[in-house]
């Protein structure tokens, strides 16, 4: 009887199952580079520390991080005060770079973690575009001498079309940075502040798509969307008749988020124009009521939608909920409704992002401003929807 020979000191490999969800050859990235999803890290760095983790490589290219957080704390004798940013204040910084270092996200929690998520149509479309109406998301409970928890999930978004703007995340030698510091407890409860059983969680998983099963590459790769936050210039006293100038750009912009706060850190919505205008290179591209302008953000994307309507029976106001309300102190100007009047999330062609180069100047005009809630000067913050194309931007609908 003959037998099968083995080489010395070699091993019989299992055979490996046959791939069954493999696609027929052709088509665009996504129709051969599923979603996934897997764990990064989990850490429980508390208040007033630096979470810097390194991140592990993923068999795919990475299009967003999902960072969930839960902080617990005993309330005092005394009912805690919730501060207004609650509770993505605990982050008092978040810094997300790519392997080669640029910024793709950068600024104080509020503003990256809440209003990028809510404004971007990065994160979610209809009434889950606020990271607030999340199934994830508690309440806190103020009672005096109460073991308490929150807990929050938020979106650290890199794709802004269909499987466009994501980052390569296979070679574990060259792999995205996430650094985020955490504020104080003050940051969270202004007045009686939880001195007792203080403690937090932070749990990041990435979002990706695999490697696909056919010699393809996503859309226009190495192309980023970056989310800056920065102030702009000069400071507006109140009542004031003047322009504010925003940060130089230059890329292609998808939505422009505005953000305005008193000289205590405060978002006040009482110093907004009665009719502000806004200017590219000194020519006036929006001039309009500001009610107008909330009108425009409720048709593009819900948010604010829904405080009342008239009855055809009594002709009375009606009162009704707000699914997805506007924070206070904050407004958007929103470029991604190539398709229609409303923002669609990742369905977009990108054809009206508005186009900068380093030259450009965007400026607000208020004539007057509003009078502001009494701490002044205020100052006008921008974060910026970005988008810089390696190459030309690729416009139309690239995963078709």
């Amino acid at each position: 009887m003959s037998q099968a020979t083995v080489a010395p000191g070699g091993t019989v490999a299992g055979r490996p199952q046959p791939q069954t969800t493999a696609e027929a050859a052709g088509g665009p990235f996504i129709r051969h580079a599923p979603d996934g999803r897997r764990a990064q890290y989990v850490s429980t760095v508390g208040f007033s520390g630096l979470i810097s983790n390194p991140t592990v490589s993923m068999p795919g290219y990475a299009k967003g991080y999902r960072l969930a957080t839960t902080i617990n704390a005993t309330n005092t004798a005394s009912v805690p005060t919730i501060a207004p940013d609650f509770p993505d204040a605990y982050y008092q910084l978040v810094q997300m770079k790519d392997a080669f270092g640029t910024q793709l996200l950068t600024g104080p929690g509020y503003a990256i973690l809440r209003l990028v998520d809510l404004y971007s149509g990065q994160f979610g479309v209809q009434d889950m575009r606020d990271p607030q109406n999340s199934p994830q998301q508690t309440v806190y409970t103020t009672a005096a001498s109460t073991a308490a928890s929150v807990t929050f999930g938020r979106y650290l978004p890199f794709e802004f079309a269909k499987a466009y703007g994501v980052i390569s995340g296979a070679n574990a030698a060259l792999l995205p940075v996430l650094q985020l510091n955490t504020a104080p407890t003050t940051a969270l409860w202004p007045t009686n502040t939880p001195t007792t059983a203080l403690s937090a969680q932070q749990t990041l998983d990435s979002d990706f798509y695999w490697l696909p099963s056919a010699p393809t590459d996503p859309p226009g790769l190495g192309t980023t969307c970056q989310w800056i936050y920065q102030p702009s210039n000069p400071t507006i006293p109140a009542n004031a008749s003047q322009l504010v100038q925003l940060p130089r750009l230059g890329g292609y912009l998808t939505v422009l988020i505005l953000e305005v706060r008193d000289s205590l850190g405060a978002r006040d919505d009482s110093l907004w124009p009665l009719r502000p205008k806004i200017l590219v290179d000194g020519v006036p591209l929006i001039d309009t009521l500001f009610s107008t302008w909330q009108e425009d953000l409720a048709i593009s994307t819900g948010i604010g939608a829904g405080n009342g309507f008239v009855s055809s029976f009594t002709s009375a106001v009606q009162q009704g909920t707000i699914p997805i309300p506007r924070p206070g102190g904050t407004i958007a100007l929103n470029r991604k409704t190539s398709l229609a009047q409303m923002d669609h999330g990742l369905l977009d062609t990108g054809e009206i992002f508005l186009s900068t180069n380093p030259g450009t100047q965007l400026e607000i005009g208020g004539f007057p401003w509003g009078a502001g809630n009494g701490n002044n000067p205020h100052t006008l913050n921008a974060i910026v929807g970005q988008v810089v194309p390696s190459g030309t931007l690729v416009q139309g609908l690239p995963e078709i």
